[in-house]
């Protein structure tokens, strides 16, 4: 049974219904239908937690979904998932995949300064400061290309690019 018909939650009960009622309104192609069921059913898995099935869903998605577009926000959730579970050079391979198909989403730049400002701290803590610096260099140029993107958003970044003065 998919999960759309299982979940009871009402948001996303809520967005199981406009999601429906709006595949049968626009003109798709039974792929790209069942390719957001799958991308549907993995945000609804994603959302609970349930991760192991959420990437299940995901990588179905992958294989039926032809438009890169919708490709790169199944790549970042993919990606959000090895963010989670710690695993971090995969997450970062993921949200390089999506920025190809999509250079226009900050979230994946944002989530990537994330990873490489968290190594920075990492090798401080492992008393390398060289490789510290080399790593919070990178999330700095990921920050300004989030920023670029959407000015409004990222305030603390925008304080720690300031604060270490690599904001130009």
């Amino acid at each position: 049974m998919p999960r759309s018909r299982i979940n009871g939650n009402f948001i996303d009960k809520t967005f199981s219904i406009v999601a429906n009622i709006l595949l049968r309104i626009i003109p798709t192609t039974s792929g790209e239908k069942e390719a957001f069921t799958y991308y549907r059913d993995g945000m609804s898995a994603q959302s609970e937690g349930n991760y192991a099935e959420a990437l299940q869903n995901y990588y179905e998605a992958m294989r039926l979904e032809i438009d890169p577009y919708d490709r790169s926000y199944i790549l970042y959730n993919i990606g959000l998932i090895h963010t989670r579970n710690g695993e971090h050079t995969k997450a970062l391979e993921y949200y390089f995949r999506a920025l190809e198909r999509n250079p226009f989403l900050p979230q994946a730049l944002n989530n990537m300064a994330v990873i490489c400002h968290y190594r920075g701290e990492q090798a401080i803590r492992q008393g390398d400061s060289e490789i510290a610096e080399a790593w919070f260099d990178q999330a700095a140029e990921y920050w300004k290309q989030a920023i670029a993107l959407t000015p409004g958003n990222y305030i603390e970044a925008q304080n720690w690019l300031k604060i270490t003065r690599r904001f130009e």
